[in-house]
């Protein structure tokens, strides 16, 4: 007799993801919550019209086998590339420290004319970064293998 493969006997593998709308780009916002990252490893290639971050990925997708497993929870390393960017604009970001850290908390697509619009990415502080795009593609790749999160702890926010 044969049985059905459950959701546990899945192994795991690194994330890489693309969204292509706002449904996916929600997935995604979801998944990226939290990351941490320097202002060094953000970069806009005007000619290729890519803007992309190495951030320090939040594991939320495994945030629940730690807290059964009462072990520290565990972040990633991962690249989010944004495509089809035309134009960037940041407030509240000092990008003359490259040491200084940025903390993720949401992304959100505002559309305009036939398909393009506006990507922005929120961070702790309220800083902004806002992405100009032709079209809306995000793509998320997991690029390390998971490490022990520093703190051993899940990001909280105050009520």
């Amino acid at each position: 007799m044969t049985q059905d493969a459950t959701f546990e006997d899945g192994r795991e593998a690194p994330l890489r993801l693309k969204a292509l709308d706002a449904e996916d780009l929600a997935v995604m916002a979801a998944l990226v919550q939290d990351a941490v990252f320097p202002a060094a490893e953000m970069q806009w290639d005007s000619k290729a019209r890519r803007f992309a971050i190495l951030l320090n990925r939040f594991r939320w997708e495994d945030a629940p086998k730690a807290k059964a497993r009462k072990r520290g929870y565990e972040r990633v390393q991962a690249v989010l590339a944004v495509e089809d960017v035309m134009k960037v604009q940041s407030q509240g970001v000092d990008k003359s420290d490259p040491d200084m850290v940025f903390s993720l908390l949401a992304m959100g697509f505002v559309p305009g004319k036939d398909g393009a619009g506006r990507l922005e990415l929120t961070l702790a502080g309220d800083g902004v970064i806002a992405l100009e795009v032709e079209a809306l593609e995000v793509i998320l790749q997991d690029v390390t293998r998971p490490y022990v999160a520093p703190s051993r702890s899940a990001p909280s926010h105050p009520d």
